[in-house]
C-alpha cells in the first residue's frame, strides 16, 4: 500500500476532482467505478472488483471518451485483465516503460486509442 486512505482522499479532492473530468457509475445505493479524464488522458479508471465483468467499465470508458479523437493512457504491464481490457476497446501499446516514471516503479505501457 503506497498511500494511506487519508492520502487517498486529498489526492482525489485536491487533485482529481478539481482537474479532471469524473465519472461515477453507481449500483445499489453506493459507487462501484469512476473515471477521470483529463485532456486526452484517461488517469484513473477503477471498478470495485465485485462489480468487474458486468460492462460497467466498457460503459464509463465509452461516456468519457465519445468525444475524444484520441485518448491516451498508462498501463502496469503486469496487469493483464486491464491489458486485455484496453485492447479489446481499440487501444495499442504505443510504448513500453520501466517504471521510472511512476511512484511504484513498476514497468508500464502508454495507450493510445485514434479514432478517425
Amino acid at each position: 500500500m503506497l498511500h494511506t486512505p487519508d492520502e487517498d482522499l486529498a489526492f482525489i479532492s485536491g487533485r482529481v476532482l478539481p482537474n479532471q473530468t469524473v465519472t461515477v457509475a453507481e449500483a445499489e445505493g453506493r459507487i462501484v467505478g469512476f473515471i477521470a479524464v483529463e485532456g486526452e488522458w484517461i488517469e484513473q479508471l477503477y471498478l470495485d472488483p465485485d462489480w468487474t465483468g458486468r460492462g460497467i467499465g466498457s460503459r464509463l470508458l465509452a461516456l468519457a471518451t465519445a468525444n475524444m479523437p484520441v485518448s491516451r493512457l498508462h498501463c502496469f504491464q503486469a496487469n493483464d485483465g486491464a491489458r486485455r481490457f484496453y485492447e479489446r476497446h481499440g487501444f495499442r501499446a504505443e510504448a513500453f516503460g520501466d517504471g521510472f516514471g511512476n511512484e511504484e516503479g513498476l514497468p508500464d505501457i502508454t495507450y493510445v486509442r485514434r479514432r478517425a
